[in-house]
């Protein structure tokens, strides 16, 4: 529950939004508000702070333009502390399981589908099989503290018993330890797309909401494709980066 609304100071240069705004970052960086918990209605929370309600929902609406909150339409709904954004790297091939062990949050995996199926055509020339050729496709849905935050879709080549392994932990370091095919280098592409109403029932969004796709092609040290993916990740859950340099001679 939000604690007791400071006093907005007047004739200071800084508008009484900002001091909301201020405010709120205060409560959530000192644990006064948590992740899931909702704010008081508009009206108590103006008459409480001495503002108009044009006043608060200005501050509102920038804490929710940065993911602090999330708004919910409807008389069960109102004003939410929004879970944190997840800082996921791509510089480093990194799967799901270590960027998740970065953030020190668990990584869990619920598996929708694990089948050996006739290789589509994208994946076969990632793959490099012709297509058709029988490739292991594995679909999960990916949480990070019980909220899901990604849905993957990923295809191997024909490796021998890989469908009989545990499929709920980190496949990379699968690839690795029982096939000496640890994946080292990659190829992704990022492109913004929205859910369509499979993919949103999986993740618990709305369809039409907002998307990352992220299609990976992953090869193991010695150029060998090992997954062909495609990954689609809530913005609002998790933050993609990439880190670049400068080499050679126009390097500072």
């Amino acid at each position: 529950m939000v604690g007791t609304p400071p006093e907005l100071e007047r004739g200071t240069g800084v508008p009484a939004h900002v001091q909301i705004e201020r405010w709120l970052l205060a409560s959530i960086a000192g644990g006064e508000l948590a992740p899931g918990d909702r704010l008081p209605g508009e009206r108590e929370l103006a008459g409480r702070l001495g503002v108009s309600r044009m006043t608060l929902r200005q501050a509102l609406a920038t804490l929710e333009r940065d993911g602090l909150l999330q708004r919910v339409p409807g008389r069960s709904g109102g004003a939410f502390v929004a879970e944190p954004r997840i800082d996921c790297d791509l510089t480093g091939l990194a799967g799901f399981t270590e960027q998740m062990r970065r953030a020190h949050l668990r990584a869990e995996a619920r598996v929708l589908t694990a089948a050996t199926v006739p290789a589509p055509a994208a994946a076969a020339g990632a793959l490099g099989v012709a297509p058709g050729a029988p490739v292991h496709e594995v679909a999960r849905v990916r949480s990070a503290g019980r909220s899901p935050v990604a849905l993957e879709r990923s295809w191997f080549p024909d490796l021998p018993g890989l469908l009989g392994q545990d499929l709920t932990g980190s496949l990379y370091a699968l690839l690795a330890t029982r096939y000496d095919l640890e994946p080292r280098t990659a190829v992704e592409r990022l492109d913004p797309v929205i859910a369509r109403p499979a993919e949103a029932a999986e993740l618990g969004i709305e369809p039409g909401a907002p998307l990352m796709l992220i299609e990976r092609t992953a090869y193991a040290g010695d150029g060998t494709p090992v997954e062909y993916a495609l990954d689609l990740f809530r913005p609002d859950r998790v933050r993609i980066s990439v880190r670049s340099g400068v080499t050679g001679p126009g390097a500072p």
